[in-house]
């Protein structure tokens, strides 16, 4: 068989036969169709018509144009300054710095997000190994700061926090948990000046 009588023959098969329905059968289908098509009932795209409709698009495209960025931004800021809240929660003692990285962040399209993120949740040992803390330097400032008073040492801070239970309680506006609390300060103390007078 040579390529011409293979090419023949391929064609021969692929051609379509004549359909052996009759012109009867034919025509009914097409009577059947024309009735499905007159009896099928109006479609709406939507349940709202006229003005109604009119007035809901307005509604949503303000909306669409308006809240939308509106709130995508605000989502974006809270998203950005995440690394910055969870430092400050953490006592991160570089939180300023993390706070700036998130900050250029921002500016950057977000690619530095994820190293803030990443460093707000590290441990800094090398900060710990240079300055003999990984807590940030308001952590435990309490009342001293509020008192504008510096204590260098534990006894002073105690001294501090006893005298503003004293004042607390000598105001009468102290709930009972607070003399309880100063009854445990107070045996806290003892404790305290045992141990320095063992130390010595």
């Amino acid at each position: 068989m040579n390529n011409l009588q293979f090419i023949t023959r391929v064609r021969m098969t692929m051609t379509q036969r004549p359909s052996t329905r009759t012109l009867p059968a034919r025509a009914g289908m097409c009577v059947a169709s024309l009735a499905a098509l007159l009896a099928a009932i109006p479609a709406h795209a939507s349940f709202l018509q006229g003005d109604t409709l009119a007035k809901v698009a307005n509604v949503m495209a303000i909306v669409v144009i308006i809240l939308v960025p509106i709130i995508g931004i605000v989502v974006f800021w809270l998203v950005h300054i995440l690394p910055e809240k969870i430092a400050h929660k953490r006592h991160h003692p570089q939180q300023e710095a993390i706070q700036v990285l998130c900050l250029l962040s921002l500016a950057f399209g977000g690619m530095l997000w994820p190293i803030a993120w990443l460093w707000a949740y590290t441990k800094p040992v090398l900060h710990k190994l240079a300055y003999g803390t990984d807590k940030h330097e308001s952590h435990g400032a309490g009342s001293i700061a509020a008192s504008g008073a510096t204590a260098p040492n534990l006894s002073d801070d105690v001294t501090l926090l006893r005298n503003d239970l004293d004042r607390l309680v000598s105001q009468d506006m102290a709930p009972a948990e607070l003399s309880a609390i100063r009854d445990r300060l107070a045996g806290l103390e003892r404790r305290l000046a045992a141990q320095v007078d063992e130390a010595r």
